[in-house]
């Protein structure tokens, strides 16, 4: 039963659309504006979504406002396997799935400081693959959720150059499946755990035509605290000297799992060479190296679970143009390394590099702005041959659809 548990806890990571799976699991996602510009966003960093992109850039935003959005997607995984007859499996879990955004930051008028609080979700989703595939025992089913609340303060130190920081307090829960001898039975595991980290940023204008953003996120740890139930029928097993009876099991334990979620660091630089066009590159680092043998601890016996990721990058490039009547549209791509070895390679994560188009218009009135913008991902094939029940070829597609509403007074 130790090897049984120990290919469940992957699934816990394996819930998130495409940019997540295109770098650990993260959702960088967390703006319809940012999103149209490829996500490079640190060095401009101009509307409440700042608090997650670059909290420095609050320090742009006088009086009060509020912004509200939400990032919808939906992700096409295809599996072709190696065993015996080539098959295929997609993940079923493909309808659209969505998190939601809030943002509201207050600076006094002509004051240096600014104040925020933001809450999203940085990690998520869910797969769903069908109970007949061959790799049911590696990989079925789950869901995680993952919720950040994160208030920041920014200080305008001088006429070119401002600081930001802020505190995390991050809540996740994860829910997983997977089989263990024939479809219809179960190992599942549930666990939620609160955990707290920080972000800073900086934001340096030595020119109006040039800026510089740094945003960093702290790494955290996740200890998932809950229970494991484990449920399989009785069956026969041929032997020479007839069938051999191996009884059915109803089981319900005391279960944790503790989880190192990465630090990382964005570096933006964006260039304005008249006041309605702006281009931006990001170079976007997550230290998944952190992410090595994670321990799944139950009364039977803990389980030691090799990850062995790798850290791995963002490249994120975006221009927006702006229009009359206070519109403007961008456009943006991103490309995401892989971040799990081929050694490593479980369905539950199946991370491969990607390539990440997106575009999108906007407005800001007087008091009132909206934005929306449309995501397209690719995943090239990536071939696995390590000699296990998820050998075989694996494709990704995502679309994906963000909107935004912002109140400013």
């Amino acid at each position: 039963m130790k090897r049984t548990c120990a290919l469940l806890l992957p699934l816990t990571i394996a819930l998130a659309p495409a940019t997540g799976w295109s770098l650990g699991i993260r959702l960088a996602d967390q703006n319809p504006e940012a999103t149209a510009r490829g996500n490079a966003f640190a060095a401009t960093a101009n509307n409440p979504s700042a608090i997650y992109y670059n909290p420095a850039g609050i320090t742009q935003l006088d009086g009060t406002s509020v912004l509200m959005g939400v990032y919808s997607v939906t992700v096409n995984e295809r599996v072709r396997l190696d065993d015996g007859e080539p098959q295929s499996f997609s993940n079923e879990n493909n309808e659209f799935q969505s998190a939601p955004q809030f943002f509201t930051t207050w600076k006094p008028k002509g004051s240096p400081i600014a104040f925020g609080i933001g809450t999203y979700a940085p990690y998520g989703f869910a797969i769903n693959y069908p109970d007949k595939t061959p790799f049911r025992a590696l990989a079925h089913k789950g869901k995680i959720t993952y919720l950040t609340l994160n208030p920041v303060m920014a200080v305008q130190v001088t006429r070119s150059l401002s600081v930001g920081i802020g505190a995390t307090i991050n809540y996740g829960k994860a829910e997983l499946e997977r089989g263990v001898f024939a479809p219809g039975d179960q190992f599942r595991f549930e666990g939620d755990d609160v955990a707290y980290g920080f972000n800073a940023g900086l934001l340096w204008t030595p020119h109006r035509m040039h800026r510089f953003g740094v945003n960093y996120r702290s790494a955290t740890k996740m200890e998932f605290d809950g229970e494991s139930r484990l449920q399989y029928d009785g069956f026969n097993v041929a032997t020479p000297f007839g069938p051999f009876p191996v009884p059915g099991e109803r089981r319900r334990q005391s279960a944790a799992a503790s989880f190192d979620f990465p630090q990382n660091i964005v570096v933006g630089y964006a260039f304005t060479p008249t006041p309605d066009w702006n281009f931006e590159f990001n170079l976007d680092w997550t230290d998944w190296d952190s992410l090595n043998t994670v321990t799944l601890q139950q009364k039977s016996g803990n389980v030691l679970l090799p990850f062995n990721y790798e850290s791995s990058f963002f490249y994120n490039f975006g221009a927006t143009r702006k229009l009359p009547y206070g519109l403007q549209v961008s456009a943006g791509y991103m490309y995401t390394e892989n971040s799990v070895p081929n050694e490593s390679f479980n369905p539950s994560v199946p991370d491969s590099n990607r390539h990440v188009f997106s575009t999108g218009v906007g407005q800001r009135l007087k008091s009132y702005s909206w934005d929306v913008a449309y995501q397209y991902a690719h995943g090239p094939e990536r071939r696995i041959a390590q000699g296990t029940a998820a050998d075989g070829t694996y494709r990704f597609d995502s679309h994906a659809v963000t909107l935004s509403l912002g109140y400013h007074f």
